[in-house]
């Protein structure tokens, strides 16, 4: 039934309408409503303002920035940029652009890509936003609006600090649509973008439009992870048919939580994202809890679905029942005492209606062999029409691909596993491979993908189902738990917006997992955004030239890096406060009337800890220093006898406060030195670049004495990466003008590849002859002088070359086989194409920046090595 509104009420709602003209008519074309937070986003950007989104993955953000996009293009000349942290991102949103604006209106920059730059809407990588705000790019005019997707990068350790720098330089004018994953220090992120950028609103949603019910898979059983207050009947009209006919139980959710783990400033306490309405009570199911104690054996059907019952040993062989127990950590060891075979879990999801899945497994190498597992298995879980269309979209998204090449990238075999809807996905795979399989998972005809965890990173492959096969990785050090914003992040891929009704996770039962560390895990909001900012040589020249050096200081102490130490600062000085009127009150109880006491305590103190030092050494010293100690033992005793504090009858008690007073002093003296270390942070590191600069004489002072740029610093400007001062060095001196085109690709590869933990430096025999080995060894120790000059100023250093690539480039640039290229390099297909791309990123710089000879020789590097898989582009 209707119900009518009363005058007042249409009034309001005409008046609300007119007032949002914009975001009516996007909202119209779209094919389902906006949610409260996407809507509420989406008004402040057309009332002019700037967002920050924070919201869990799948729940809609970058609604909000087509809306942008959708204002921008109704204006008359304005111009909208898309920046994303990954090629693959921008490369998905490029494609999706298109479709909706047409060829002619989108853009792409992606540093070794260039698409329609003039366009009104270009998508890039954020690094290229950053060049043209140091280099005025004329594509910067008309700039209206720019979207930062995964704004959370920022905290990445290696390239967070270019989303700071964006930030902090475009213009104030510039509107700023921030997507991040769910953090929990999001108002403090905005609170600072209301600081540099003004006008900011944040928008925190923690809930999740598709609801995630979270599972343990023990012994070929589906077990809820949580047990709920509300009855079974409840959970059961929220199954898939095909579920809700073996739930023994409610499939329950985690319980309510305050957001970040705190009280929620202003906003109340948010559900978690798996919350359901009408469940207000929750706990761990206590059949899992049993099976943790080593309980009886759970009764087929309670707790869970497993088919009626049904033992599934699969195809791929009986169950593992070994295992070594847990780890310690609350979450399992490797051994898998309960552990179902792959192929029998992919059975269970498939009878279950609960395909598409992406199993997470935290390795290359274990994604390749799940695949070939199941395969092995006779697993096929398309049909003939899905057979012969995957075939096609194979066959054309592929026809670029040399014959030559198919059998070494191992392209027959990946197109069976595709053909029979199983695939795996990791940075090893080419980049093309990985297009086809996200594309072909988006059209559910790819059912099952083994994946590592960079597929959670924004692509869009949502699925109905997320399978953990473990909570811990291995970190390049040792194996460590995931965290809840991993968890979050892996899991928050299950669940089709529009498609399923809800989302399932599950994870995998292994011999000492305790249910209780999982639930926790599943609960929490613990994922901070810490800055990673810290100038770079690059940086600092850019930023003098433009606004001079003290200047500069001042733009640099506006980083959200020192934002953050700010805030501690302040935490830390409230801290020193407190203890210092403790202090006052402790100094007021050891008073004596006699004398000053806290004289007597510190002679006290000195007597002490010289008795002790005494204890500890005196059969390894030497005569004169045991004399020399007794000597100052005896004058400290003789001080403490005389002092009229040590008649006082009250002595101990007041010597009792004295040592609460040191201990308390000695505490508030620490944190009183790191708020001088933590003030000026940024600022003070700034310093120490910059002398190093002056010192190779690429600042230099002016008449005036203001320090401005040498002519090598105007080099130094457009040289960006890690190696950006060793780059300049190096063309400074001339060490690479006797190099051809292949040995300049070589040195270019030595200077950005990152060796495997495992990999040790490559034989001098396997180096490229000829000039290279001169030019390598120049440039090594021009890198260890760089080293010593950096640590001798405070600086961190760089690692040394790395010659793991050099004569594999070498040979790819002279026109060698990509099987002999890759057997040499020891790489996979997607890691030789991902290192030889940031070749040509720094042979393109070269060939803009150094003169001839160099500038020369790196263009035809640049044409030697882009060719066959590395050509290879979907958009171009």
């Amino acid at each position: 039934m209707t119900t009518e509104l009363s005058p007042s009420e249409r009034f309001a709602q005409a008046k609300a309408k007119k007032s949002l003209p914009i975001l009516d008519a996007f909202a119209d074309k779209l094919p389902i409503a906006l949610d409260p937070f996407q809507r509420e986003a989406c008004a402040l950007v057309e009332q002019g303002k700037s967002v920050l989104v924070a919201a869990p993955t799948g729940a809609g953000k970058t609604i909000i920035a087509e809306f942008a996009i959708f204002k921008a293009m109704q204006e008359s000349r304005a111009k909208v940029f898309y920046t994303a942290p990954m090629k693959a991102l921008s490369n998905q949103k490029f494609q999706e652009l298109v479709a909706e604006y047409g060829a002619e209106s989108v853009g792409l920059l992606t540093g070794d890509t260039n698409v329609n730059s003039q366009a009104r809407i270009v998508v890039m990588t954020t690094e290229v936003l950053r060049n043209m705000l140091y280099a005025s790019s004329d594509l910067l005019t008309n700039l209206s609006y720019v979207v930062m997707d995964e704004v959370h990068f920022l905290a990445d350790k290696f390239r967070g600090a270019v989303w700071e720098e964006v930030i902090i330089h475009l213009p104030r004018s510039v509107r700023m649509v921030s997507l991040s994953a769910t953090v929990s220090n999001a108002e403090e992120f905005g609170d600072w973008l209301q600081a540099v950028r003004g006008d900011t609103e944040v928008i925190v949603s923690e809930e999740r439009p598709v609801p995630l019910e979270q599972h343990v898979l023990v012994r070929g059983k589906l077990l809820d992870l949580f047990d709920a207050a509300g009855g079974p009947n409840e959970a059961r009209s929220r199954m898939p048919a095909a579920v809700s006919t073996t739930i023994a139980e409610p499939v329950a959710i985690a319980p309510t939580v305050a957001y970040g783990d705190r009280p929620a400033r202003n906003r109340g306490t948010k559900q978690h994202p798996a919350a359901l309405p009408g469940l207000t009570t929750t706990r761990v199911n206590p059949e899992l809890v049993r099976l943790s104690h080593g309980g009886p054996r759970t009764p087929a059907g309670r707790g869970g679905f497993d088919g009626g019952g049904k033992r599934h040993e699969g195809r791929g062989g009986k169950q593992n029942r070994g295992g070594n127990g847990g780890n310690g950590n609350g979450f399992g060891g490797s051994g898998g005492g309960a552990r179902t075979d792959r192929t029998a879990l992919v059975e269970l999801l498939d009878s279950r209606n609960l395909l598409p899945a992406i199993f997470f497994v935290f390795s290359r190498v274990g994604c390749d062999a799940a695949v070939q597992q199941v395969l092995r298995a006779g697993v096929r879980l398309t049909q003939k029409h899905e057979r012969d269309e995957i075939r096609a979209i194979v066959e054309e998204r592929c026809r670029t691909l040399l014959d030559e090449d198919l059998g070494v990238l191992g392209y027959f075999e990946w197109l069976d596993g595709l053909e029979r809807g199983v695939a795996a996905h990791h940075a090893g795979m080419l980049p093309a491979f990985k297009e086809v399989v996200e594309e072909l998972f988006r059209k559910k005809l790819v059912k099952v993908v083994f994946a590592t965890e960079t597929l959670a990173l924004g692509i869009n492959m949502p699925a109905r189902t997320v399978v953990l096969e473990k909570l811990e990785k291995f970190n390049g050090e040792a194996r460590v738990p995931i965290t809840s914003g991993e968890f979050t992040q892996l899991t928050g891929r299950a669940g089709r917006r529009g498609i399923d009704v809800e989302g399932h996770s599950v994870i995998q039962w292994a011999d000492g997992l305790d249910p209780q560390a999982v639930a926790s895990l599943a609960s929490r909001r613990t994922y901070p955004l810490n800055s990673s900012f810290k100038p770079t040589y690059n940086m600092a020249v850019n930023l003098i030239d433009q606004f001079g050096r003290q200047r500069t200081r001042e733009i640099l102490e506006s980083s959200f890096a020192q934002f953050q130490a700010d805030r501690a600062v302040v935490d830390l000085a409230q801290k020193v406060r407190s203890q210092q009127e403790s202090l006052a009150g402790y100094q007021k109880s050891m008073t004596c009337h006699l004398g000053d006491f806290a004289e007597y305590s510190t002679i006290r103190r000195e007597l002490s800890d010289l008795e002790k030092k005494g204890a500890g050494r005196s059969d390894y010293s030497s005569r004169g220093e045991r004399e020399k100690r007794q000597n100052q033992l005896n004058s400290l005793r003789k001080r403490l006898k005389l002092h009229p504090c040590h008649l006082c009858p009250d002595r101990e008690n007041h010597a009792r406060w004295a040592e609460r007073y040191w201990k308390l002093k000695k505490q508030t003296d620490q944190i009183t030195a790191e708020i001088r270390t933590r003030t000026g942070a940024v600022a003070k590191v700034f310093d120490r670049v910059t002398d190093v600069l002056t010192i190779l004489g690429y600042l230099e002072s002016d008449a005036n004495g203001r320090v401005v740029l040498a002519p090598a610093g105007r080099m130094l400007r457009r040289i960006y990466g890690e190696r950006d001062l060793l780059v300049a060095e190096s063309l400074r001196l001339g060490l690479w003008n006797n190099l051809d085109a292949p040995s300049l690709a070589a040195m270019a590869a030595a200077l950005i590849y990152e060796p495997r933990r495992d990999e040790g430096q490559a034989d001098e025999r396997n180096l490229p002859h000829g000039p290279f080995r001169a030019a390598f060894d120049a440039t090594g120790d021009l890198w260890s002088n760089l080293d010593d000059l950096e640590r001798d100023k405070r600086l961190p250093g760089s690692n040394p070359l790395a010659t793991g690539l050099c004569l594999g480039m070498y040979q790819w640039a002279k026109g060698g086989r990509l099987d002999n290229v890759l057997r040499e390099t020891d790489l996979a297909a997607g890691d030789f194409v991902r290192w030889t791309k940031q070749t040509i990123d720094l042979l393109d710089q070269l060939s803009v920046v150094a003169d001839s000879p160099v500038g020369a020789t790196a263009r035809k590097a640049l044409d030697a090595i882009r060719r066959g898989i590395v050509a290879y582009s979907s958009v171009a």
